[in-house]
């Protein structure tokens, strides 16, 4: 939100109150902390401290390489939940924290970054530096804290009745010349924000428009830190859009927190991050495998369902997930947990079978947070209290989506088991894994949660991690804690604990292929290691072409599933079954292949990115190359794990631009080595694209000819080296994701130890046996 007009006036209806100096300084007794009181104007003699407003900044070091800033205008003022679940696995015992006193500052350190706040000649500043000196990162500067009033009152007397004025805080970080911004969720504009008000508000606007079905406030800076902020509150920024040289960002409240971290790499950001809001789950090797889906509002029972099972396996293309998505159930009735028993008799015996027949490993289905009144489930839920509620004790609904539709209240704790035990009937069922589609439309107003003390406007956010929570850990209670596996499209911060997402509703065109991809680097930004895509795009008919690319860059996300809206997408309803080395089933089935080889590369670089808090995939250029100001800039391109560069095709002649960072860069599928940095040009049928090893990679490749996810990794392998020098490594882990133990290379240019390697394995030093 803007509150000027300009540099000099405040916006229409507004009235600003700035923190114009700092007029003291308190620290805590544990030297973790430091309080600011800053007054509305400059003291100048004792009467100045009558009839204003002052704000309160408070400053602490709560762990190593982070500060957390807070700023209140009225300290009195509640506080009401929910609040983010920060550090899920405990904060950090051990902080180097210090505070320094001295002529005009006073410095409160935390590890590696640092506070000095000016507190001398009536003047407000708030230095964030690094501790040794080598960097500034950002400040808070003249006029970059404040308050605003709307609609303006003229007088204080005004502000004693609070019920029609709004009431915001907001702080102006400073941006540096150059310096870009990149995160706060999954966003389909551009990459780099700066330029752009981004509103944190989660909502069902598909891929092209400025919604996002992902808000997660946390940005990083191309400066080496980010900033979190702590609040699941509607947060609304202006990155430059406001004041050029400034961040701003504001909520509706008496009060503001955010973190301040130091990397300096964006990779220590985000392992910092990961301490505060949780590190990603991990999934099982199976779900790497390709998903077919019914796709929406198709028509399908248990033989059009085998059918195109079996037509995959006859086109040699392995499916290890089929999903039935929203038609399981009857229609008007979603979702109370029910097969429609017209189309589906017997879902047990179903999943049995399909399972038996050896054309699929496992089976997930479409859920949502939401239960249509045409089910006699509705009464039991709303009877009981499971349903959120208005304020006059009405259920509350709507006929958006589903007729007359309730909303699950998480609030409630016997709505919880009630769903739980609705899950455990699908579980009985046979199925592996759950879609967790929707809860982005969550009414803020009007509403009453069974958790009367919490803030709906709060809630319509935080909704994502408690859905996506509670389906998740009763799938951990069934299944094991390594093998839950959600398909989620709704997130804030801390939903990366539930894996794993997927992008939302795109269209068949090359131009959404793109938006997807921007989506997805920008939400691996904020600590998500998991990311899928609608394969081919949901809306729409994909020309065989936008297919086959989209097939191409599917199967190299670190999750891969066939999803559309109202159409098929097995291949061979998008070319008329074209059989050539080039049509669609060929080209699903080689890529398909290709990934299943890569597991044993894919799935050792998962455990890293899930312990390090960082995407698997896909993973902004900038995270491996921070120092290349290009990087920052790349949205076209990503990394999949450490070692391979992926830049997929938007065009159906196969031309394709790209970048190659500094280094020697081998084509995997040409062994053609190129120099970086600098942009190249190729050309490229559908079974190939640029994909290019970086050099010092050991890569691990499967058995040729293996067409699942699930096998040994160390068996009949293939250890690709890569441009290597003496110490080059790579860890081998099993389809379980336990460590089995390190390849490293020799000073002779040989392995080091070789018994990790079972069967007919083979080390190729230039690059892979084509």
């Amino acid at each position: 939100m803007k509150f000027r007009d300009g540099m000099w006036l405040a916006a229409e209806g507004k009235r600003l109150e700035y923190a114009e100096e700092v007029y003291s300084v308190t620290p805590s007794e544990d030297g973790k902390a430091i309080s600011l009181l800053c007054p509305t104007r400059k003291i100048m003699q004792r009467s100045d401290i009558l009839n204003l407003p002052t704000l309160t900044v408070d400053i602490e070091a709560p762990f190593d390489g982070a500060i957390s800033v807070e700023v209140a205008h009225w300290l009195g003022a509640l506080n009401p939940g929910p609040h983010f679940d920060l550090f899920p696995q405990g904060k950090p015992e051990k902080s180097e924290s210090k505070i320094t006193t001295a002529e005009k500052t006073t410095t409160i350190s935390s590890g590696s970054i640092s506070a000095t706040v000016k507190t001398a000649d009536h003047d407000f500043a708030i230095r964030f530096h690094a501790t040794d000196g080598s960097k500034e990162l950002t400040s808070l500067l003249n006029r970059s804290i404040g308050f605003a009033y709307g609609p303006a009152p003229s007088n204080p007397m005004q502000t004693a009745d609070m019920r029609n004025l709004y009431h915001y805080i907001f702080t102006q970080t400073t941006l540096s010349v150059g310096e870009s911004v990149h995160g706060l969720g999954e966003r389909f504009g551009a990459f780099n924000k700066v330029g752009q008000a981004v509103t944190l508000w989660n909502a069902d606007g598909g891929t092209s428009s400025d919604q996002a079905y992902k808000n997660v406030p946390l940005w990083i800076s191309s400066r080496g830190y980010g900033i979190f902020i702590d609040t699941p509150d509607k947060v609304e920024l202006e990155v430059g859009s406001e004041r050029s040289c400034r961040v701003q960002t504001s909520v509706e409240s008496q009060r503001i927190k955010w973190y301040i971290i130091h990397g300096p790499t964006p990779k220590e950001i985000l392992y910092k991050y990961s301490i505060l809001t949780g590190k990603p789950g991990k999934v099982p090797s199976w779900s790497y495998g390709l998903w077919l889906s019914t796709s929406f509002t198709t028509n399908y029972d248990e033989t059009t369902v085998n059918s195109f099972l079996e037509g995959m396996k006859a086109r040699d293309i392995p499916v290890e997930v089929f999903h039935f998505d929203c038609f399981w159930l009857k229609a008007f009735h979603w979702c109370d947990f029910v097969f429609d028993s017209n189309m589906f008799p017997d879902p047990k015996g179903q999943i049995a079978r399909l399972k038996s027949s050896g054309l699929v490993k496992k089976v997930c289905v479409w859920i949502n947070p939401y239960l249509g009144q045409a089910s006699p489930v509705f009464k039991h839920a709303a009877s009981k209290g499971y349903l959120l509620r208005r304020k006059n004790g009405d259920i509350f609904q709507w006929d958006l989506w589903q007729t007359g539709m309730g909303i699950v209240d998480f609030t409630n704790p016997e709505a919880v088991e009630w769903y739980v035990e609705c899950l455990k009937g699908l579980f009985d069922k046979g199925v592996d894994a759950i879609k967790t589609d929707f809860g982005e439309r969550i009414p803020s107003q009007d509403v009453q949660w069974h958790d009367s003390s919490l803030d709906p406007r709060k809630m319509h956010n935080y909704y994502a991690f408690i859905y996506n929570k509670v389906v998740y850990e009763a799938l951990q209670d069934r299944y094991g804690k390594n093998e839950a596996v959600l398909f989620a499209r709704t997130a804030t911060a801390g939903t990366q604990r539930f894996p794993l997402q997927w992008g939302g509703d795109c269209e068949s065109t090359a131009e959404a292929m793109a938006e997807s991809i921007r989506g997805g680097i920008s939400l691996g930004l904020c600590g998500y290691s998991y990311w899928s895509v609608d394969i081919g795009g949901f809306e729409g008919y994909p020309p065989p072409w936008i297919y086959k690319r989209w097939v191409a860059f599917g199967l190299l996300c670190s999750h891969s599933r066939l999803h559309g809206s109202n159409s098929f997408r097995v291949p061979w309803t998008v070319d008329n079954d074209d059989k050539s080395e080039q049509g669609c089933s060929r080209i699903l089935s080689k890529w398909t292949v290709l990934k299943a080889r890569l597991m044993p590369y894919i799935y050792s670089q998962a455990q890293e990115s899930a312990n390090s808090g960082l995407p698997l995939s896909l993973r902004a250029m900038c995270l491996e190359f921070p120092d290349d100001p290009t990087s920052w800039f790349l949205d076209r391109q990503f990394m999949l794990g450490s070692s391979l560069l992926v830049a997929p095709i938007f065009e159906e002649s196969g031309h394709v631009e790209f970048y190659l960072p500094a280094g020697k860069w081998t084509s995997f599928f040409t062994n053609e080595t190129r120099e970086g940095p600098g942009w190249f040009k190729e050309t490229h049928e559908f079974d190939t694209l640029p994909l290019y090893v970086r050099e010092n990679t050991v890569l691990t490749l499967g058995k040729l000819g293996e067409t699942q996810t699930v096998y040994d990794y160390s068996e009949n392998t293939e250890v690709c080296l890569y441009h290597t020098s003496p110490g080059a490594k790579a860890t081998m882990v099993d389809s379980e994701g336990e460590t089995l133990g390190t390849l490293e290379v020799g000073e002779n240019g040989d392995l080091v130890d070789e018994k990790l390697l079972k069967g007919s394995w083979e080390i190729s030093k230039s690059g892979r046996r084509l």
